[in-house]
């Protein structure tokens, strides 16, 4: 219990650390927050802050879902404990203690975590999203169909015996979290406004910021 006491609390502060924000403070003194979709994830960062940082937030919020799952496996050495970690660090990230409850959706972070769980997952859902993006230009498409597909191929493996059933808790609890927060962007795409990742739409700063609940 001793061990499940500091993991767990540790993985929520761990994916409370909001590299995006941080990164725009320190590279811009911006608040991202301020500006797009008024989320500190990946997608945001690259339309505020440009490639280079994005690549930087990206790989900083994998990291947190990877190392929260590392150190359930490693300190814990229960696939319970894995799944608590890897939803509790997506949990910091949508909703970060130390920027005011005000994070990204998770996917990210979320991907991070399924990696160490279930590398093929991770795998296939991120071929789906990249494969996604590439065709439609939508970030948001490509997440809730990435998000998706791992909960359903999870389910496969846990049914052919080939995964804990345990990791069902993790996309249990994390899929239907993360599509929640997206269920803005489900609304635009429906009605054709979403913006794209490239191409028609306006450069960041040219429309007034607003904020995505």
């Amino acid at each position: 219990m001793i061990e499940y006491a500091l993991v767990l609390p540790g993985a929520y502060l761990l994916g409370s650390i909001s590299w995006g924000l941080i990164v725009g403070k320190m590279t811009r003194g911006i608040d991202v927050r301020e500006h797009g979709s008024g989320a500190t994830g990946t997608a945001n960062v690259l339309r505020t802050l440009g490639p280079r940082w994005a690549v930087l937030v990206l790989a900083a919020d994998v990291s947190k879902g990877v190392i929260a799952v590392l150190l359930a496996k490693l300190v814990i050495g229960s696939p319970v404990a894995e799944a608590l970690a890897g939803f509790l660090a997506v949990l910091g990230h949508n909703w970060p203690v130390f920027s005011r409850f005000q994070g990204g959706r998770g996917v990210t972070t979320g991907v991070g975590g399924m990696a160490v769980m279930s590398p093929l997952v991770a795998a296939i859902a991120l071929g789906v999203f990249v494969s996604t993006i590439a065709i439609s230009r939508y970030v948001s498409l490509g997440s809730i169909l990435a998000v998706t597909t791992a909960a359903v191929v999870l389910t496969l493996l846990v049914v052919a015996g080939q995964e804990p059933w345990e990791y069902l808790i993790y996309v249990g609890a994390g899929c239907p979290l993360i599509l929640w927060r997206h269920s803005g962007n489900v609304q635009r795409l429906l009605q054709g406004t979403e913006r794209r990742l490239w191409g028609g739409e306006k450069t960041p700063g040219q429309e007034p910021p607003k904020r995505e609940t």
